[in-house]
């Protein structure tokens, strides 16, 4: 089982840079951005560190569901989704699906565009629309994190 302890602990550090970097920017960058005297260049500067982190997240997202599909498999614990009990798994896919979705589908395909144009109308209405929109995908998160961390040792709800 040491394959299984070793995707485990992959899969950590995967969520901490994941999740904590996701943490970073939503309770600091961003209120620091926000706070910028000049429109344009909290664009500017919310642009530069959300594309640099984004290429980062990408790597930690991906080993994340790989290591989770891994001992999912390994572990022959596919039955767990079907046990109520198990909700944080199902809160965990559901995490992982919506920031990969975000950030391999949406951002590329539509919602960079989108955010440059609503920026360009409005830059304080842009980066408090993106400030919420992070505030609910962290809180999301850490209740997963919570649930999983719990559930992982024995504590099903």
């Amino acid at each position: 089982m040491l394959d299984v302890t070793i995707a485990r602990a992959l899969h950590i550090l995967a969520i901490v840079h994941w999740i904590g970097g996701v943490f970073m920017v939503t309770a600091m960058i961003l209120p620091a951005v926000a706070r910028m005297e000049e429109p344009k260049k909290r664009i500017t500067l919310f642009e530069k560190v959300e594309a640099r982190f984004a290429t980062q997240a990408k790597i930690s997202v991906t080993l994340a569901g790989v290591t989770g599909f891994y001992m999912t498999h390994r572990l022959h614990a596919w039955d767990r989704f079907l046990d109520p009990g198990y909700w944080w798994m199902h809160a965990m896919v559901l995490v992982w699906t919506v920031f990969t979705v975000v950030l391999f589908v949406a951002e590329p395909l539509f919602l960079h565009a989108w955010f440059l144009r609503k920026a360009k109308r409005s830059p304080d209405g842009a980066i408090a629309l993106v400030q919420r929109f992070h505030w609910v995908l962290l809180s999301v998160s850490l209740v997963t994190i919570g649930a999983g961390v719990l559930g992982a040792h024995g504590m099903l709800f």
